[in-house]
């Protein structure tokens, strides 16, 4: 089996829970050859940690990109992810993404400009797709008849607050060593695409439900691609704020509409900061029976996802459970070896990417209407 050099840029969260430990666990497929973030302390932290020389460790993705020594890179910054894959694409790595890949259609349009042969080596990050148990029910999909056998998706995640789901992690501070004027240059170009998108003075309802379908309730549209294709339509968006809220807190967003070969999907993703423990259900109902996915938190790395079917007839039921010790985040990490390694084309790249923001964009369109507002920017034509 090749194994595939690989340098990481953004060591985050995510990065520390999830894709560090994991790069070590499939030794067999992965080496790390360099780290990348903006701050120095995190860089020289991580770097000691995993045993990368000094001399690749980086606080720049720029100079990682010129100095070479990998093959592909899994970019986990924050913000928008589009320029930094569009200059590692050029250079000819193979690159895994963190959702979402951009803010703006501009964005996906500007890399699909840089031909197939380029954007076929990147992967959008969904793991949820890879999860064994998210792939059974794909299986299951196909057996009762495909798409159009679907009557309703029904999704709902219970979201508390990201302190309490890192809790168990006890990971470090931020070290703080990040100056001023490049903290504000990084939010300046964070903002630049969410303006392309929304306009210049985007309303905050709109603003608070783009950002949310961007950065958290993309990955139960790529559940919904998975099994059923984009959605046709959104035909509802509402907003409101949980009790016990804080200013800062995000709202809870409900969102329905049509599937593209019938029946519906409905989506409430639900933040209530101090409910006892992450939980999403993705519930797909039939004329023969039900599928119920239920995800744990997706920190903690490990924890299985369940599938439970149910059939019968005449009020006689028959219920079946599925786990797998394999994570979707792993399984995913194992397919974008394969991209890399003989070309295996991943279950989103650039077209689920345009698929979201054009949902997204669509979804801001809906709720403008409802609340008497003008979207503008790229929303305003969705």
């Amino acid at each position: 089996m090749s194994r595939v050099s690989v340098a990481v840029a953004g060591l985050g969260t995510i990065a520390q829970t999830i894709h560090l430990p994991l790069i070590e666990r499939l030794a067999g497929r992965f080496t790390l050859a360099a780290v990348a973030d903006v701050s120095p302390a995190l860089t020289a932290r991580i770097g000691q940690r995993y045993g990368i020389p000094p001399e690749r460790r980086f606080t720049d993705v720029g100079p990682l990109l010129e100095w070479g020594g990998f093959d592909a890179l899994l970019l986990l910054t924050s913000g928008t992810h589009a320029p930094t894959a569009a200059d590692a694409l050029r250079r000819g790595y193979a690159v895994l993404a963190e959702k979402p890949l951009g803010y703006a259609l501009q964005e996906i349009d500007e890399l699909a400009a840089l031909g197939e042969a380029a954007t076929d080596r990147l992967m959008v990050g969904y793991m949820k797709q890879y999860d064994p148990a998210a792939q059974r029910l794909a299986a299951l999909v196909e057996r009762i008849g495909g798409p159009g056998a679907i009557h309703a998706i029904d999704v709902t995640v219970l979201h508390p607050s990201s302190e309490s789901q890192l809790a168990f992690a006890q990971l470090p501070p931020p070290a703080g060593d990040v100056p001023a004027a490049e903290l504000a240059a990084l939010r300046a170009a964070a903002e630049k695409p969410l303006r392309t998108a929304l306009g210049d003075e985007s309303p905050g309802p709109l603003r608070q439900l783009y950002g949310i379908i961007m950065n958290s309730i993309c990955h139960e549209l790529s559940l919904i691609r998975l099994l059923a294709g984009a959605p046709a339509s959104v035909d509802h968006a509402a907003l409101w704020p949980a009790k016990g809220a804080g200013e800062g807190d995000p709202p809870s967003v409900e969102l329905s509409g049509a599937l593209p070969a019938g029946g519906r999907y409905g989506i409430r993703w639900l933040y209530q900061p101090d409910y006892p423990a992450y939980r999403e259900t993705v519930a797909v109902h039939h004329a023969t029976g039900s599928a119920e996915l239920v995800f744990p938190a997706p920190y903690l790395l490990g924890a299985p996802t369940l599938l439970a079917e149910t059939s019968g007839r005449c009020e006689e039921q028959t219920r079946t459970e599925f786990r797998s010790p394999l994570g979707g985040f792993e399984a995913q990490l194992t397919a974008f070896h394969a991209l890399v390694t003989r070309g295996t084309p991943p279950l989103s790249g650039l077209r689920a990417a345009a698929a979201d923001l054009t949902f997204a964009q669509q979804a801001v369109r809906r709720l403008a209407a409802q609340y008497g507002l003008e979207p503008a920017g790229e929303a305003a034509h969705a």
